[in-house]
């Protein structure tokens, strides 16, 4: 079987902006990485608004001052989209709650939880701890109360409690309206 001819692609690579954000994650000026690289500041800002392409040689010298792969400039972020509906139910305990997981399973850098609590839904009666780094809980409707160890918040609608992720709690809706919530747990985790 013969294989097919690739045609070029006559459309532009923007790689311009990913320059500037690797530029300036080093917290380097376009002054500094003119200096380094020997190129001019009209053509790296040129470079950076996709207003032109640099040469090979030119993209070379870039990516080493900026510690960055040239692949990394080509490749296709890794994107996940997650429709609520079809979020996977999930459990981390508690009764009257149900919890969606709205980041993809395999996502470690961090976890996002929805979450719709009824009126008078608990968590458990012991207060428990997640293995993360930071817990994040965000009320968009309702009230509930977060119990810690020392001491306890009761939250609202645009509300936003952080705390260590290990530090043992639990939470309760005292209210007879429902609570929607967003957990972020950060790296992501499991219950511990």
């Amino acid at each position: 079987m013969k294989a097919l001819p690739v045609e070029p692609s006559m459309a532009p690579v923007a790689i311009g902006s990913r320059i500037r954000a690797a530029r300036q994650a080093q917290r380097l000026t376009i002054d500094q990485v003119a200096e380094v690289t020997g190129l001019t500041k009209g053509f790296l800002s040129r470079v950076e608004r996709d207003l032109t392409s640099p040469s090979v040689a030119s993209l070379v010298t870039l990516c080493q001052v900026l510690s960055i792969s040239m692949g990394d400039l080509f490749s296709a972020p890794e994107i996940h989209l997650q429709r609520h509906d079809e979020a996977p139910r999930i459990s981390l305990g508690g009764e009257g709650i149900v919890e969606r997981l709205l980041t993809a399973r395999s996502e470690r850098r961090l976890q996002l939880l929805s979450a719709y609590i009824e009126p008078h839904g608990r968590g458990e009666s012991e207060l428990y701890a997640v293995d993360c780094d930071v817990d994040v809980l965000h009320i968009v409707k309702g009230q509930l109360t977060v119990i810690l160890t020392n001491e306890s918040y009761d939250l609202a609608a645009g509300d936003t409690l952080s705390f260590p992720g290990r530090e043992p709690h639990s939470w309760v809706n005292r209210s007879a309206e429902p609570v929607e919530a967003l957990w972020i747990l950060v790296p992501a985790a499991s219950r511990s």
